[in-house]
């Protein structure tokens, strides 16, 4: 130091000589700065910079030598660097600027440079470093200054230059460790894994190198395969490692027990990973989900596989696979059937893809499949896979599948196509069940079709055999009763028959074939034959019995139809009203009155509400009159009068009071009834008889001309034309009942146009009426059909008002549709028209969406004993999409509910589908998707619940944590399900839900928004 200061003073001496000629000699302010400028240096060489700062600021101020201002503004600006002060950098460049010719210029570029680097400001570092003379640098500063270039450049991402400074100080006994350490990492971030084993190697010796590199090393040999060194050193590096770090660690040698097919070691450490961030990603769950698969702990596979729902890459393939091949031995086929779609759709590996297609096909045809027909997917492995070993297998599966998943629309649509004769056997199967599928619908015709090209290919016996009983039944449905029986007779005689379910029913259904045909001895044959080979089948037997009775009646066999009419009531069928009225009446027949009167009398009291009741009243007041109890026939015809007031019969009551009168001499009593009828039933047969017996009465009372008055004032009656108006209709009617349609219009129309209130009027206005209506001029029929009704009630009313409904319910008038209808379910004697009735106005007010009116008559509907089966599902449906449509969700449920055990076709997939969706909302996730995946099989033709169905499935796999699940099957149906937007609408919500909540675990996971226009 004191050599130091000599030199300094020996130099300041100089200049103060040299400058001696301008100025006056030093001061002694001039002497004290350079005894501060010695103790600044003093406290900078003792690293007290801010003191020293201080003091060079003082003497830089106050001292007006150009090297003595010069130093100190070095030193300023050194002293800020070394004590890091904001404005160091800005000091220094200042410096640089002010006296560029200073002797410390190079130095303080080097400060400048280091202040950069200190503070990590490495681009601006390199800069500096750059403007550095090394010329004029020591050599124990040039090592460092290549170090730290080389460590900017790799810190900028340079690492090129990097290497090549780096490489310039690896003998640096400074520098020369860090050196090769970075020249290491960056050979391990290039993956050039020897290089940097190579480095690491040369400071392995070194503890704190050691430490550091451990992981790397690791990580390494993992990447290089050597997997059991990277266990050894991953397991040696845990202990010493940071969380972060421990974290991959667990990674590496979970991944390198992986390898080495060590499943069991390899769980513990693939669950210690905690993932990037916090997350895993899709390989992370496939390596453990791989794992248990392999140690067969399926059910924890499926829950890591099941987790991968976004993968589109080699891995995802693999663990789609394997998920479906967990489902499958956990039984899980409808998830396994999923998860093998999806890998079947990759082709990232083309053995994986063909074997997860092969149990893809297989799957579809043995629960069904919703996304497409099950023939689809085996026809389209057949053409995709022709060579696959298992081909013969599937080629057989298709064939079962057009009958299995019951697609029969579909599947024929395929067969139509693709007439091989391998495929023949099916066709005759698909075509049957096709048939039966339409004949349920009531699409008779096309149903009639169906069973024609299903006998037309008579490969399966038992299926030629039921064709044809199908065929004899569509045949009656549309009144060709030769046509019927003569299919049922084909029937009987075929061999295969022996084996059907329909055998049982042959000869029941002949009968009815006789009997529509009126061969009642026949008929009456063959329902003895039923009776006594089905005696259990309660719901035919006894109407085969009241048959049986009803072909014996007509055959005036009257003991026999007792017997038959008693047994029909000991079964306590529906019709046992009907059966007790007929037994009623047969006693009549056998003489046996007294037995008779008393039957009827019971029947009116416990049935008041029978469709017979009014006819059993009749008949009771007829009984009277036979026996001459004049009395009781008056009393009971007043019964029926007053209580009945609607019915056919009592026009035939009053007529039946006035000749009971007549018969009694009391004239003017009779001449009374018989007015009332003509009064209040002009143009029935009932007032043409009441004014034929009117007339003797006149005659014999000598009343000629008061008759011929009261004659007049009936438009009904044309005492004068009376040959002529009989003569003419009598043409007319002739040409009707031989269905000689145009001659039967012209006569009909001609009788009316002359006589248009003729004595057969009603009869010719239903004539050409109905004439109209068979040759589909419905338009035409309407004014005779209203003329029919138009009047008091009479024989064809109710059949006259079922045609008029029918015509407004086909054109679609609402209005006049209702009315009919009403008029229709006030008047019907027939439980059959009343269901029609009630039924078609269910209907009408559900389409106006008068959804309270709607229940209510389908609730009426439903009260009725004698609906079948379909009209039940009518009803059902009404009151659960009304109850929905009115957000009264209970009602619903419990229609629905009502609904499932008896709804077929569409009703039967509604039904369903709604079954799952209240189970869901229950959360009964597994028998929400059980009804789904009987939705699937058994209703695969109707995709719309198909599509819905899906949604509901996938919130169900979702409830049960089985995010894949629920994420495929929603892409599925955006994919395969364009045409229902609404569902697609739906599902699109329900995955944005699903990537949302799982995005948060898996880093896989994308996040889509889908803009509604």
């Amino acid at each position: 130091m004191q050599n130091r200061i000599l030199f300094f003073y020996i130099t300041l001496g100089i200049t103060f000589f040299m400058q001696s000629i301008g100025f006056a000699q030093q001061t002694a302010i001039q002497t004290d700065n350079l005894k501060d400028y010695n103790q600044a240096i003093s406290l900078y060489d003792d690293r007290q910079y801010l003191s020293a700062q201080v003091i060079f600021e003082n003497v830089k101020s106050n001292n007006q030598n150009a090297e003595i201002q010069s130093d100190c503004a070095y030193y300023i600006a050194n002293c800020a660097i070394k004590s890091n002060q904001a404005n160091a950098d800005f000091m220094m460049e200042s410096f640089l600027e002010n006296y560029p010719t200073s002797t410390k210029s190079n130095q303080a570029i080097v400060e400048v440079a280091n202040f950069y680097f200190n503070n990590n400001q490495f681009s601006k570092a390199l800069m500096w470093f750059e403007k550095v003379d090394e010329s004029n640098v020591g050599r124990n500063q040039i090592d460092r200054l290549n170090f730290q270039k080389g460590y900017s450049f790799y810190k900028t991402g340079n690492k090129k230059d990097a290497i090549t400074y780096f490489n310039k100080v690896e003998n640096s006994t400074e520098f020369g460790s860090q050196a090769k350490y970075y020249l290491g990492f960056i050979a391990y971030e290039s993956d050039n894994y020897r290089e940097a084993n190579k480095q690491f190697e040369q400071v392995a010796e070194k503890e704190n190198y050691r430490q550091k590199m451990s992981y790397f090393q690791a990580d390494m040999n993992f990447k290089l395969g050597y997997f059991q060194k990277a266990i050894d050193l991953g397991k040696t590096a845990l202990l010493k490692s940071n969380e972060s770090e421990i974290s991959e660690l667990n990674k590496i040698i979970g991944e390198s027990h992986f390898n080495l097919k060590q499943f069991d070691k390899a769980i513990p450490y693939l669950k210690a990973y905690k993932g990037k961030k916090g997350k895993w990603n899709n390989t992370d769950f496939y390596l453990l989900g791989y794992s248990f698969y392999m140690l067969k702990d399926y059910e924890n596979a499926i829950l890591q596989f099941n987790k991968i729902i976004d993968g589109q890459d080699f891995v995802a393939q693999n663990a789609y696979y394997h998920l479906g091949e967990s489902y499958l031995k956990t039984d899980k086929k409808q998830q396994a059937l999923n998860a093998f779609k999806s890998a079947s759709e990759m082709t990232f590996d083309a053995k994986i893809q063909e074997d997860a297609s092969l149990n893809y096909a297989k799957l579809s045809y043995e629960i069904g499949n919703a996304y497409q027909s099950v023939p689809d997917v085996l026809n389209n492995f057949i053409e995709k896979y022709p060579s696959n070993k298992s081909k013969s297998e599937v080629e057989t599966l298709l064939i079962s599948s057009y009958i299995t998943s019951k697609n029969y629309k579909g599947a024929l649509t395929l067969l139509e196509i693709n007439k091989s004769s391998a495929n023949r056997p099916a066709y005759q199967k698909v075509t049957f069940y096709r048939g039966l599928e339409l004949f349920a619908e009531s699409n008779y015709s096309e149903a009639m079709a169906m069973f024609k090209k299903s006998i037309a290919e008579p490969k399966d016996a038992i299926f030629l055999a039921r064709a044809t009983f199908w065929k004899a039944e569509t045949a009656f449905i549309l009144g060709q009763f030769d046509n019927s029986l003569l299919d049922f007779q084909k029937f009987i005689n075929l061999d295969g028959s022996k084996n059907t379910a329909e055998i049982r029913n042959v000869n029941y259904n002949v009968g009815y074939n006789y009997f529509k045909l009126k061969q009642y001895d026949q008929s009456a044959v063959y329902f003895e034959k039923y009776v006594v080979e089905n005696p259990t089948d309660k719901s035919r037997l006894a109407d085969a019995y009241l048959r049986l009775g009803d072909s014996n009646f007509v055959l005036t066999k009257y003991w026999p139809a007792m017997d038959a009419y008693t047994k029909a009531i000991d079964l306590k069928s529906v019709d046992l009203d009907y059966a007790l009225f007929q037994r009623a009446i047969c006693y009549g027949f056998v003489n046996k009155n007294d037995k008779k009167i008393d039957e009827l009398i019971s029947f009116i009291s416990k049935f008041p509400k029978s469709q017979y009741v009014d006819d059993a009243i009749f008949e009771l007041g007829s009984t009277y009159v036979t026996e001459n109890n004049s009395k009781s026939a008056l009393s009971t015809f007043d019964k029926l009068i007053a209580e009945y007031s609607k019915s056919l019969f009592v026009s035939k009551a009053i007529l039946k009071q006035g000749l009971i009168h007549y018969n009694a001499d009391k004239d003017d009593l009779a001449l009374a009834k018989f007015k009332k009828v003509v009064a209040e039933f002009p143009s029935s047969p009932e007032a043409l008889e009441a004014v034929a017996t009117a007339r003797l009465i006149y005659l014999d009372a000598v009343k000629v001309n008061e008759y011929a008055d009261w004659v007049k004032t009936l438009n009904f009656v044309e005492v004068s034309d009376v040959e002529l108006d009989n003569d003419s209709f009598e043409v007319a009617e002739k040409q009707y009942l031989q269905n000689n349609t145009t001659k039967a219009i012209d006569a009909l129309e001609g009788y009316l146009a002359r006589f248009p209130k003729g004595r057969h009027a009603l009869k010719a206005n239903f004539y050409l009426g109905q004439t109209y209506f068979s040759t589909g001029a419905d338009k035409k029929a309407i004014p005779n059909y209203e003329n029919v009704i138009g009047g008091s009630k009479n024989q064809y009313t109710e059949q006259v008002l079922v045609r008029l409904a029918e015509i407004y319910i086909k054109s679609k008038d609402v209005s006049n549709a209702t009315i009919i209808l009403k008029r229709l379910e006030l008047e019907s004697e027939s439980s059959q028209n009343l269901v029609f009735a009630q039924a078609n106005l269910m209907k009408l007010y559900y389409e106006k969406q008068d959804f309270e009116n709607a229940v209510i008559y389908a609730q009426k509907v439903l009260m009725n004993p004698k609906i079948d089966d379909k009209v039940k599902s009518d009803a059902q449906i009404i009151v659960a999409r009304s109850a929905l449509k009115t957000n009264d969700e209970a009602k619903a449920r419990v229609a629905y509910a009502k609904l499932l055990p008896i709804a077929k076709g569409e009703l039967g997939a509604e039904s369903l589908y709604y079954d799952a969706y209240f189970k869901n909302k229950d959360g009964k996730f597994e028998a929400s998707n059980a009804s789904i995946q009987k939705l699937s099989k058994n209703y695969g033709g109707y995709k719309y619940y198909g599509a819905k169905g899906l949604v509901v499935m996938a919130k169900n796999f979702y409830g049960l944590n089985d995010a894949f699940q629920a994420n495929f099957i929603l892409e599925s149906v955006i994919k395969n399900f364009a045409e229902f937007a609404d569902v697609v609408e739906e599902a699109k919500t329900e995955q944005i839900k699903i990537r949302l909540e799982e995005g948060k675990t898996n880093s896989s996971v994308k996040s889509y928004v889908f803009f509604r226009n």
